[in-house]
């Protein structure tokens, strides 16, 4: 894993109220049978017309030549069925420019057979993949990854330093580059929008790819200074242009694929965006991806600076929570926070629970394979962030959400729902972490349908207005 997110800093059977207790569950989470996912609203939704909650992780391999099962990077069946044991049901799956077109107009089809496969085992477990098209320091020219060298005319003068991440987004010339791929120059666009059409095409057909996301934490080049302190309406109405090219050249390959747009990076320095606000997202099945990173706390943790500047990350996380509170009020469509993660658990705890408020989301950075040629390595969410991360949730909702809460010290989980009649039940995950002696159940407004023990508790309405569902330990 590396300090993600530090960029702008840097640049500047239970019936109504039964209740029964109930042995520890032993088996696994069942794999479930994927449908689709599209939006519908502010929501996530399945082909059975559930509201969909989307717990998981990002696996982004940024070197060459990147996807390989059994480098002990890239997931496993034996990963699959780790991360499906404790209740992920997604993972973001980075995908490189420069390895889906290597060289200009030629695409590597033994890349996009590698992500396939993945794509396939992840399904098998029940896992939903976001196809992430991830950039960092926008290409290997400036020591970053991303977009291929072919499609881009800069290059750093010979007098030029590079000082690395994240400070190398000041160097003239990068933002020359990024400038290069705002105005389209040398076709880049054009390109990026033929590697995303094939990779849409190549996944036609299969469910468990959630979607496409355009681009990670994309800069905005010489504009990045008209961002600060309150966002760059001027930028993010060419960006938006940028986004609905690319979104076009992927529905032109495949017409239901959910994509998902990220707003410019200087986002994670709590600038609001201005996509949407003119012209308004128009296009269908378009999903907000935004990151909430604490800036100061990664500040103190990976360059030394004082521990106290730890201590403005709620007010800081307030702000990024209330600029998508503002985004989903202006546009009505769905969000998933794509990334989020930091050594500090308590900004990791902040960014959960507001998540759970809103009923939105996540997808934490990072997880590597644990199966690699060296043997299984421990699972890592044995430890204290896997308390946090591995959550009793409802994950498919036959309804309309309401309040969603869980404490992972004591494991209580509290879900309020208005029920509506669609073709599944609620479906619940209940934690494999947190019950280490058995979990009680407790209904109000419908009846509990699975059976005793079981790792997903499903709940039915029974004509009631609101359903209540309560997890406990005993």
């Amino acid at each position: 894993m590396r300090t993600r997110g530090v960029v702008g800093v840097a640049v500047l059977a239970i019936a109504c109220s039964g209740l029964v207790s109930l042995p520890a569950p032993a088996q696994s989470a069942p794999a479930a049978s994927l449908s689709q996912v599209r939006a519908e609203g502010s929501y996530l939704v399945d082909a059975a017309g559930r509201k969909v909650l989307l717990h998981g992780v990002n696996n982004v391999d940024k070197q060459a030549p990147y996807v390989e099962p059994g480098d002990g990077f890239t997931l496993t069946d034996a990963d699959a069925a780790l991360l499906a044991r404790h209740g992920f049901n997604t993972v973001r799956l980075g995908v490189s420019f420069d390895g889906l077109m290597p060289t200009r107009g030629v695409l590597d089809t033994a890349y996009l057979d590698r992500i396939g496969r993945v794509i396939d085992t992840l399904a098998a477990q029940g896992i939903y993949t976001l196809l992430d098209n991830h950039q960092d320091g926008l290409s290997k020219i400036w020591g970053g990854n991303g977009f291929p060298e072919w499609s881009l005319r800069s290059r750093p003068a010979a007098w030029e330093p590079n000082p690395g991440f994240p400070l190398y987004y000041l160097m003239p010339s990068m933002n020359r580059g990024w400038d290069e791929v705002w105005d389209n120059s040398n076709g880049v666009l054009d390109h990026l929008g033929q590697a995303l059409g094939a990779l849409a095409a190549k996944v036609n057909g299969r469910p468990g790819v959630l979607g496409i996301e355009l681009m990670n934490e994309p800069w905005p080049g010489s504009a990045f200074h008209t961002c600060f302190p309150n966002g760059c309406p001027g930028f993010d109405a060419k960006y938006q242009a940028a986004m609905q090219k690319l979104t076009d050249a992927v529905r032109a390959r495949n017409t239901t694929l959910p994509v998902f747009w990220e707003p410019n990076v200087t986002w994670n320095e709590t600038m609001p965006t201005n996509l949407g606000k003119n012209p308004p997202i128009t296009s269908p099945d378009i999903v907000f991806a935004p990151h909430d990173y604490c800036i100061p706390s990664q500040l103190a943790i990976y360059l030394g600076l004082p521990e106290q500047l730890r201590g403005v990350c709620p007010v800081q996380q307030d702000k990024t929570w209330g600029n998508i509170d503002a985004f989903v009020r202006r546009t009505g469509i769905p969000t998933l926070v794509t990334e989020f993660g930091d050594g500090d658990a308590t900004v990791l705890r902040n960014t959960l629970i507001r998540a759970d408020e809103r009923f939105i989301g996540w997808q934490y950075w990072h997880y590597a394979s644990g199966f690699g040629p060296n043997g299984p390595k421990p699972d890592p969410f044995l430890g204290d962030i896997g308390r946090d991360l591995v959550r009793t949730y409802p994950r498919a909702t036959a309804g309309t959400p309401g309040r969603l809460a869980f404490d992972p010290t004591t494991g209580d989980f509290t879900y309020t729902y208005t029920p509506r009649p669609v073709a599944a039940p609620t479906e619940i995950y209940v934690s494999d972490l947190h019950y280490p002696n058995g979990y009680q159940v407790s209904v109000e407004g419908g009846t509990v349908t699975s059976a005793p023990g079981a790792r997903i508790v499903t709940v039915e309405g029974n004509g009631a207005a609101s359903v209540t569902v309560r997890i406990n330990r005993t």
